[in-house]
């Protein structure tokens, strides 16, 4: 426990946790983590397993299995039928996943519809979804609307839902860096969801309401799978970037999931307000109630 402890501090020390997970090969180190967390050799899962608790405060008590393959198999762990009771009101929008909440308010009315990724470090819109036909018109639906951050750590459940019925109508996958997505480099690199890889899921809700989720990637976990899509969403993907899609999710259906943990920007059009307690630092659980009409 006191070794525990320390190595717990360590990974709190801002300066150092910089340096280690954004002063390194990035990309190299991503895709050597995808391929050593896949590896099934008992000793390799238990030792690896063993670090990853050092440095967490994972809880497996929810998950619907009590064994795992491998490291991998852990990250993307499904939980216990009822684990995650959903707010069922029809006026409420839950939140897609487990997650602390990050920066969150309204869109600006500016051109870029100017939103914030931490306190002083704004990024705008265009930037994140591109200025293309699909990126603008999007853009143009969600000025003076609202936004929020929502930051999975690794100990977390990483399995993405819908946050309200509706269909998936189109995906933009951008490809990227993989910078971390913590608190500290959101205070020192601007624009940063700008820069990483991320999937764009344009949505309508059953009465036409636009709804987009942005997944963004991250150091380790540069990859996303999608039920609406048959193949992995990471460096190595190389088919096309706009994927239309017909998929129809019920409220906190999965949508989804990161092959470790990362972050999700929700994002609605004017009409909708933050729930009752859902500020920055606040932590949410999926199907709790995040955003209201």
């Amino acid at each position: 426990m006191k070794n525990q402890n320390i190595l717990q501090r360590l990974a709190l020390n801002e300066d150092l946790n910089f340096l280690l997970t954004n002063r390194i090969p990035r990309t190299a180190f991503t895709r050597f983590m995808g391929w050593f967390s896949r590896i099934r050799h008992p000793w390799v899962r238990d030792a690896s397993m063993a670090v990853w608790r050092s440095f967490t405060d994972i809880d497996l008590s929810e998950a619907r299995k009590t064994s795992f393959n491998s490291l991998h198999d852990c990250f993307v762990r499904e939980l216990k039928p009822g684990a995650r009771p959903l707010d069922a009101r029809e006026h409420v929008l839950v939140s897609p996943c487990d997650a602390i909440v990050g920066a969150c308010g309204r869109i600006g009315d500016d051109p870029g519809a100017q939103v914030f990724q931490a306190k002083g470090f704004p990024y705008p819109l265009t930037d994140l979804l591109g200025t293309d036909a699909r990126g603008l018109a999007t853009i143009d639906t969600l000025r003076g609307g609202s936004y929020v951050t929502l930051r999975l750590t690794s100990s977390m459940y990483h399995r993405l839902h819908a946050p309200t019925p509706l269909t998936l109508t189109h995906l933009t996958y951008h490809s990227g860096d993989t910078w971390n997505v913590n608190p500290i480099a959101l205070k020192r690199i601007e624009r940063l969801f700008c820069k990483n890889e991320r999937a764009a899921l344009h949505a309508r809700l059953d009465d036409g309401t636009p709804l987009l989720l942005v997944p963004v990637a991250a150091i380790l976990v540069a990859s996303m799978r999608l039920r609406a899509v048959d193949v992995a969403l990471n460096a190595q993907y190389r088919g096309p970037h706009q994927l239309l899609s017909n998929a129809r999710y019920d409220k906190g259906e999965e949508m989804g999931w990161f092959e470790h943990g990362s972050t999700i920007l929700v994002f609605t059009p004017p009409g909708f307000a933050l729930a009752n307690g859902v500020e920055a630092g606040h932590r949410i659980r999926m199907g709790e109630a995040l955003l209201r009409r």
